[in-house]
């Protein structure tokens, strides 16, 4: 997942990119122990289209034989980040637990997980291995709204699109939290005091490189106005169209992405997916593509499948916008280290919690 500025969206698509060749045979033998066979043959290495900066994922075929048949099989391998990193909390072994347990479950459609590696000597860093799935992902920049096979599909495959990515979203508070104490980090006061102090230690991360008093204000007013609807809920973290894989009949085939995973509650995720779409249409003066639907639409569908109550939801809309521009200027900050006049106040997403908050334009 990466958050970019308005300036050059796709500047970074990877954390690091590696040479094939040597990434091919550090996992040819190791991919060969786990199969219980002879031999593997690893080919059609790639980086995703629109892969962020938080992990490196990469695409690659496995072939082998078994007891004298062939056979192969579309894997993906997501590395452990050891550098330019974009979360504070590492939440590495949890997501490929959570993916596990989505898969048990059934409810959401996640690929799925087969292996998880702890030994660093292997590519250098922990690794997981899940099964790679068929489909397409709606491109982020320029907007699906604006160009790509999202904007040229009917109103008709886009009501698909929407009703059952929707419905995926809406599917991921029926998970038992209880079923996932392994993403408890420890808060007595629970899941949704966790999210909002994982963003107060976000902070101060920040501002070891430089003060962010905007931040700081916006926080404030956050802490001081707290919801009073609080449903539990897992937290899938970076919840959007553009995090989903697309069958050809425009039903969602995967849902991607874990590595905010937290117990925060489920309206974070609802907040999240508003604020994404917001970003995609009228922050860029775009209209909601026919076929798809608006945000009252949105919430109205997600109240029926989840069982839940949506009030509230402009308090998570806000800290949504909050979340993505921390994790914007951090990002901005290391593009700043590279010595590049960059700017991390004056922002886009910060000009629009100024508008939201009544506030002035922050400097």
């Amino acid at each position: 997942m990466g958050i970019m500025d308005e300036t050059d969206p796709n500047r970074i698509v990877a954390p690091a990119v590696r040479d094939f060749a040597e990434l091919t045979e550090q996992i040819e033998g190791w991919l060969a122990q786990r199969l219980g066979v002879e031999w593997v043959r690893v080919a059609n290495l790639s980086y995703p289209k629109g892969t962020g900066m938080s992990h490196e994922t990469i695409l690659f075929d496995a072939f082998w034989e078994e007891d004298g048949t062939p056979r192969s099989r579309g894997l993906v391998i997501r590395i452990k980040p050891s550098r330019l990193l974009v979360h504070i909390d590492d939440m590495f072994e949890e997501q490929f637990a959570l993916m596990q347990l989505l898969g048990r479950e059934g409810a959401v459609r996640v690929a799925e997980t087969l292996w998880l590696e702890h030994d660093s000597s292997i590519v250098g860093a922990p690794f997981f291995i899940m099964e790679k799935r068929t489909g397409r992902v709606p491109i982020t920049a320029p907007s699906y709204a604006q160009s790509g096979w999202l904007f040229e599909a009917s109103p008709a495959q886009r009501r698909i699109l929407w009703e059952d990515s929707v419905r995926q979203l809406a599917a991921i508070p029926g998970v038992p939290v209880s079923s996932a104490a392994f993403l408890d980090r420890g808060d007595p006061a629970g899941g949704f005091a966790q999210e909002l102090d994982r963003w107060r230690r976000y902070v101060a991360w920040i501002e070891q490189t430089e003060p962010v008093p905007f931040h700081r204000k916006v926080l404030a007013h956050l802490t001081a106005n707290l919801p009073d609807n609080r449903p539990a809920g897992i937290v899938w973290g970076d919840a959007r169209i553009g995090n989903m894989l697309f069958a050809d009949d425009f039903t969602v085939a995967a849902v991607m992405d874990w590595e905010q995973t937290s117990l925060g509650g489920a309206l974070h995720d609802l907040g999240w997916w508003l604020y994404s779409e917001f970003l995609r249409t009228t922050a860029l003066g775009i209209s909601t593509l026919a076929g798809m639907r608006e945000a009252d639409e949105t919430i109205e569908l997600w109240e029926d499948v989840s069982g839940l109550s949506a009030a509230d939801v402009d308090w998570y809309i806000l800290f949504a916008a909050f979340k993505m521009s921390c994790l914007n200027s951090h990002m901005l900050l290391d593009r700043r280290a590279g010595l590049e006049p960059v700017e991390i106040h004056d922002t886009g997403i910060n000009r629009d919690l100024a508008r939201r908050l009544g506030w002035a334009r922050p400097h």
